[in-house]
């Protein structure tokens, strides 16, 4: 375990007075840091090729393509290269960005720069999302360093990131978190109660016990509500007929259908769409 910071890097001696960010990307050096350092500004860092080992005052955490770790000011760490081309792309925050974004947007508690915890947030994107954000990073390193431009990047991001439901305890596995997120996907719903599973990665038996102990659920409970979810959007937004719709949740018989809508909305899927399908209007000239 390594020790106390040697440095502590600071905004005034990073950014320049009208950057509100900076963003990098490079090789690591596969030698262990000789201590941590902290910073008094936000950072985000993914890794783009081959693996990380992030080193904390609590110990250590091996990450792999496709992780982003959200470092939050003052919170100590040190990186290391591991095996072979070991890549990460750092996107440094001004200090006061990150904290007016979270003002502005309550959604964002629990997620990335905002959970509270003394240790760094490590998440992760897949190919396809991690494709898509380095895009991204491409278009930002080529905008002016302003808070505009670094907003258009975060914003899409942060949206995407795995949140906790409503109703689940703090010390969910992440496993289930990353589960639940996947479950909004129709591919994955439309599978039901399997489908979730297989995302989760677990035995059945194990998910059902775990989602009862952290959100008094069970899996087919959960994949319901978001099909029924899914159900309403079609309704208020589209005129596709209701087998269709109960075909595209994953609910074939229609009679199930209605009874899961008429439970999870209170209502019939006929009088959902009668009371809020809207016609657009035009003024008469």
């Amino acid at each position: 375990m390594l020790t106390t910071p040697a440095v502590t890097l600071t905004a005034a001696d990073t950014f320049a007075p009208d950057e509100a960010f900076l963003l990098s990307r490079g090789e690591l050096d596969t030698r262990r840091p000789p201590a941590l350092h902290g910073q008094d500004f936000h950072e985000l860092l993914w890794v783009q090729n081959g693996s990380v080992r992030l080193h904390t005052p609590t110990g250590k955490q091996d990450l792999t393509e496709g992780d982003l770790l959200f470092l939050s000011p003052h919170q100590l760490h040190g990186l290391q290269g591991r095996g072979t081309t070991p890549i990460v792309v750092s996107l440094m925050i001004r200090p006061g960005v990150i904290r007016a974004i979270g003002k502005r947007h309550d959604e964002l508690g629990g997620i990335a720069f905002w959970t509270g915890c003394d240790q760094p947030h490590v998440t992760h994107r897949d190919m396809h999302q991690l494709a898509a954000l380095n895009q991204a990073a491409l278009r930002l390193e080529r905008a002016p360093r302003r808070k505009l431009y670094l907003e258009a990047f975060l914003l899409p991001l942060l949206t995407a990131l795995d949140r906790r439901p409503d109703g689940m305890t703090q010390d969910a596995p992440d496993w289930l978190v990353a589960a639940c997120a996947a479950a909004r996907a129709p591919e994955v719903f439309r599978h039901g109660a399997a489908g979730f599973v297989a995302a989760c990665g677990r035995a059945h038996p194990h998910v059902s016990r775990t989602m009862r102990r952290h959100m008094g659920i069970t899996p087919s409970d959960y994949v319901n509500g978001l099909r029924m979810d899914h159900a309403a959007r079609l309704l208020t937004g589209t005129s596709d007929p209701l087998a269709e719709i109960a075909a595209a949740c994953g609910l074939p018989n229609l009679s199930h259908f209605h009874k899961l809508f008429l439970a999870h909305h209170g209502e019939t899927p006929q009088r959902y769409r009668r009371l809020r399908q809207r016609h657009l209007i035009q003024p008469r000239p």
